[in-house]
C-alpha cells in the first residue's frame, strides 16, 4: 500500500516541482508511533529554501485533497534532503561523482557490506568508490545491482 501511494504522490507532485524548475528526490509514507507521515524530499540546482518548500507543500495539499490517495490521517512534510541526500537513481549517482558517499550492498563485496569515500566513477553497472583503510586509499568497484541504500556523506 505504501509503495502505491507513494507512486501516486511522485504523479501529482512531478508537474508541480517542474513548473518550479525543482527536483523529487524521494517520497516516504511511514507509520511512526501512532502516526503517519508523508515526506516529500525536493531539491534544485541551488538548493531549496523555504518558501520552495511551502509552495510545493500547499499546491500538493490541495491536490492531495482533490485526489484523496490516502486513507487514513497523516502529516504532510516537504523538505530538502539535506546534507546527506539519499542517491536513488543513476542520476543522483552520476551527480555525485567527486563527492564523499556511503553506501551499503545486499551481499559482502571484499568481505564488507559498508563502504565510504569519494565516488571516482560510475558507468550505470559499476561504481568505483576510493576508500581509505588506515593510510591506504584502496578503490572498491560495486556493481549497481548490489547497492541496498546510498547516500552523500559528509566529512568532518
Amino acid at each position: 500500500m505504501a509503495e502505491s501511494i507513494q507512486s501516486t504522490v511522485e504523479q501529482l507532485v512531478q508537474p508541480v516541482l517542474e513548473e518550479l524548475s525543482l527536483e523529487l528526490v524521494d517520497v516516504e509514507f511511514q507509520k511512526e508511533g501512532k502516526s503517519w507521515f508523508l515526506r516529500v524530499y525536493i531539491d534544485g540546482d541551488g538548493g531549496v529554501d523555504l518558501d520552495d518548500c511551502t509552495s510545493v507543500s500547499e499546491r500538493l495539499s490541495e491536490l492531495l485533497d482533490e485526489h484523496d490517495p490516502i486513507e487514513q490521517a497523516y502529516y504532510l512534510e516537504v523538505s530538502s534532503p539535506g546534507a546527506e541526500r539519499p542517491l536513488k537513481k543513476e542520476k543522483d549517482m552520476e551527480n555525485a561523482i567527486g563527492k564523499n558517499v556511503f553506501v551499503t550492498t545486499y551481499a559482502p563485496i571484499n568481505g564488507e557490506k559498508a563502504f565510504e569515500g569519494k565516488l571516482t566513477q560510475f558507468d550505470g553497472e559499476t561504481l568505483t568508490i576510493d576508500t581509505k583503510i588506515k593510510t591506504r586509499i584502496v578503490p572498491v568497484n560495486i556493481p549497481y545491482n548490489k547497492v541496498a541504500k546510498a547516500r552523500l556523506a559528509v566529512v568532518f
